[in-house]
């Protein structure tokens, strides 16, 4: 699956290695305290390893920092390669499928509700991975989105199917970021242009 490979999240079912440990440690303290609150000495003490086996596994909390919104990004993308599964013969329906799967699941993300309500000091560090120093973020959910789609039958040149990847991706990733509806009313929103930048309408 490419989301597993690219964001290491552990799948369901498969054993939980330290580092997703201490991920997961560190989203669910981030949830509850707020990212400020989050430290080296307190992850390893939630892990129960020590401090620098926690900066061996994730490195600093610049690190970690994105480590973290990469193996959230994971899970998202994960309902992608669902999505996709389950259409492969009609990718508006592939698309719907995925958009409305990953604005459900923003809905209830606790790191994601901490990003976006930060509003001062270090809880804001996180923001800038979401929006201004996304790069990773895009570059990995176009690449996975990217690979999807050229599995069915569109008509555009290379680099115009993607740069409509970009396009959708970065679309998508506005409404995880400030929902404009419900999950469902706003998948059939992007499938509409989705359709369009694709020439599927």
């Amino acid at each position: 699956m490419a989301a597993q490979q690219i964001g290491e999240a552990a799948a369901p079912g498969e054993p939980l290695t330290l580092r997703d440990r201490i991920l997961d440690a560190a989203t669910l303290l981030t949830g509850r305290d707020g990212w400020g609150k989050v430290t080296m000495a307190r992850l390893a003490a939630e892990v129960g390893v020590s401090r620098q086996t926690v900066y061996n596994e994730v490195g600093g909390k610049p690190d970690l920092a994105e480590a973290m919104v990469l193996n959230e990004l994971a899970r998202f993308l994960a309902e992608v390669d669902r999505a996709f599964d389950a259409h492969p013969a009609d990718i508006l329906d592939a698309l719907r499928t995925a958009c409305r799967g990953i604005l459900e699941l923003a809905q209830d993300n606790e790191l994601l509700h901490a990003v976006v309500s930060a509003t001062h000091g270090a809880e804001t560090e996180l923001l800038p991975l979401l929006t201004t120093h996304a790069q990773s973020l895009l570059a990995t959910a176009s690449t996975v989105l990217l690979d999807r789609i050229t599995t069915y039958d569109i008509d555009l040149p290379p680099a115009q199917l993607a740069a409509s990847v970009d396009v959708i991706v970065r679309t998508v990733l506005s409404h995880v970021m400030q929902p404009g509806g419900p999950p469902e009313e706003t998948a059939e929103t992007l499938v509409w242009i989705a359709g369009r930048v694709l020439g599927r309408a």
